[in-house]
């Protein structure tokens, strides 16, 4: 399991459940959490929150999430449905996609098999 620090972990969850296709299994303005049954993804409220920053080419790179999807389009319009966004900035080209989660943590849409 993974906690992911953030200032709404409702919302995060709700976010990545709808992603990820996970129900959420907790919801409070503390802490929240989804799950697929096996793998929990859990997110705590941290007062003033700052989120990273996309590139941050001044500090040590903090976590990010890859997540392996058949069409990196149609994920990404999900995503961007659910309230991500699509960061001018990305390194991988045509072989994967990063975007910025509704809190601003940057996680990558890879193509299944790569």
């Amino acid at each position: 399991m993974v906690n992911l620090d953030c200032a709404n972990p409702p919302e995060q969850a709700a976010f990545y459940g709808g992603v990820l296709g996970w129900d959420v299994t907790h919801s409070q303005d503390e802490y929240a959490m989804i799950s697929d049954g096996t793998t929990s993804i859990g997110f705590g409220r941290v007062d003033n929150y700052t989120p990273p920053a996309w590139p941050d080419t001044t500090s040590a790179k903090r976590y990010h999430l890859d997540l392996s999807v058949p069409d990196v389009d149609e994920a990404e319009k999900r995503a961007h449905e659910l309230g991500a966004s699509t960061p001018e900035h990305q390194p991988g080209g045509d072989k994967w996609r990063v975007l910025l989660d509704p809190a601003g943590h940057p996680f990558c849409l890879c193509p299944s098999g790569e």
